[in-house]
């Protein structure tokens, strides 16, 4: 059968999703835990991979198996098995159509950043840092000309495997309260660092190093190195994955883990 979980994890302690031969990654510890429940070698498949450093409150992965289980053996039992800084949140049976990468037609993120003069201790590493007040309401106007389908290469990592650069971002929407600045953003699919690297250059507007006009200019070249440079991954979480209905997979996060992250 074909077994799709729901992850939320701190991304802090591991060298992000992907497995790796030393074994410090999410992946490698979930596949571990979800191996030991099933009595089996067991492989997950994620929605998307995530680097060092970033979070998920709404990770989605699917695993073939022929172990006979309930479904609360795949959400507590693996949990039992997991570091505290990773949680299976939900279990479901899903039909071998599925796929929780190419069945999936959007992601979504969040982005959360402090501006404050003194770097965070409590929240280090979960939440993004710059020591000046930015221009909330300029990079508003600038995230708008980001909208819809473009060839984002200026915003893309020169590792990125994917086949092409043209995404098409639905949704930008910068909000701001109480010193902590939200961007949320949604598209069809994400380059790799494109949303880090779309945050830093929305950073330089915010503190009037770039504007609108500068920003169309930086898309437009398709060139990285024209850009700012990566921003930090520390404030970055996946809260969503989009699928069709027909699979019945949650495609958020359960508003009761959201609220910190409001």
């Amino acid at each position: 059968m074909r077994i799709a979980l729901g992850l939320e994890y701190d991304g802090r302690a591991f060298a992000g999703w992907q497995s790796q031969p030393h074994g410090n990654t999410v992946q490698d510890r979930l596949n571990r835990a979800i191996s030991t429940i099933a009595g089996q070698p067991t492989v997950t498949v994620a929605a998307g991979r995530t680097d060092a450093g970033v979070h998920a409150l709404q990770q989605v992965v699917h695993f073939d198996t022929d172990a006979q289980r309930p479904l609360n053996a795949w959400v507590r039992g693996v949990n039992a098995h997991l570091p505290d800084s990773v949680a299976v949140t939900w279990a479901r049976e899903v039909p071998e159509t599925f796929h929780a990468r190419f069945s999936a037609f959007s992601r979504s993120y969040r982005y959360l950043l402090l501006t404050d003069p003194v770097r965070p201790a409590l929240t280090a590493g979960r939440i993004g840092w710059y020591h000046q007040p930015l221009d909330v309401a300029a990079m508003r106007t600038a995230a708008q000309g980001l909208l819809g389908q473009h060839d984002f290469s200026s915003f893309r990592a020169s590792e990125c495997q994917a086949k092409s650069p043209l995404k098409n971002l639905q949704l930008l929407d910068i909000r701001e309260a109480d010193g902590v600045i939200s961007f949320d953003l949604l598209a069809d699919a994400f380059l790799h660092h494109m949303v880090r690297n779309l945050v830093g250059a929305l950073l330089y507007v915010g503190k009037g190093s770039l504007d609108s006009a500068g920003l169309q200019t930086l898309l437009a070249a398709r060139d990285r190195t024209l850009a700012p440079p990566t921003f930090m991954p520390d404030g970055l979480y996946l809260t969503g994955v989009g699928y069709p209905p027909e699979f019945d997979v949650p495609s958020h996060a359960a508003p009761a883990r959201l609220t910190l992250w409001r």
